[in-house]
């Protein structure tokens, strides 16, 4: 069901991401804000893995990273401490706009904490909005930025990539592996011999 503060949020999600310096050239060939871009392809992401979702999840999707470089890496130290407590930080903020926006569109206080909650990541594999948007949000990186990704880090060896494949795997649900093997995502064909090796180890 559609609750009639969704198109609201999600527009304001969208205005919020399309301040985003940084751009990405999109489908057609176009800059388009990084984060925006990202945004549209979470929701068309859901709406292909999980068309029943509801208003709940439709918000929190697209507010997966909202405004996400307001909040960046150079902030904490460059060690594996400071990327889990970057990560950590990003969830709070990310978790506070999704909810202030949520408001501000009129939605109600139980559908603005079920926002929270899973822009916030709180408790994965126990609350299903969260494990949702982890879902979705694996599914998009694998099909659009798994990638590119690999091109950023050409001293990766074939055992970190192994490692990264398989712990983006663990996060998923039964649900969304039988998706994505099932044909419901385009696999990025360059990195399909690591995706074997990750969940078929020997």
């Amino acid at each position: 069901m559609t609750n009639t503060w969704l198109p609201a949020v999600l527009a304001l999600i969208d205005q919020a991401n399309s301040l985003d310096p940084n751009t990405e050239v999109d489908e057609t060939g176009a800059a388009v804000p990084k984060e925006l871009i990202y945004g549209r392809r979470m929701s068309e992401m859901l709406a292909r893995f999980a068309p029943e979702a509801d208003a709940v999840a439709q918000a929190a999707v697209r507010a997966q990273h909202i405004q996400r470089w307001t909040v960046p890496r150079s902030q904490y130290p460059m060690d594996k401490v400071g990327y889990h407590q970057w990560r950590t930080g990003l969830y709070r903020v990310h978790a506070d706009l999704a909810a202030g926006l949520a408001r501000q569109a009129g939605a109600d206080e139980a559908s603005v904490e079920r926002i929270a909650a899973a822009v916030g990541k709180r408790n994965l594999k126990g609350n299903a909005d969260t494990q949702l948007l982890e879902d979705v949000a694996s599914l998009v990186f694998i099909e659009h930025y798994m990638l590119p990704f690999a091109g950023q880090k050409p001293d990766y060896s074939e055992e970190k990539w192994v490692d990264i494949i398989a712990k983006t795997w663990r996060k998923m649900s039964d649900r969304a592996h039988r998706f994505a093997l099932e044909g419901g995502i385009r696999l990025p064909e360059p990195l399909l011999p690591l995706i074997g090796k990750a969940l078929n180890p020997q």
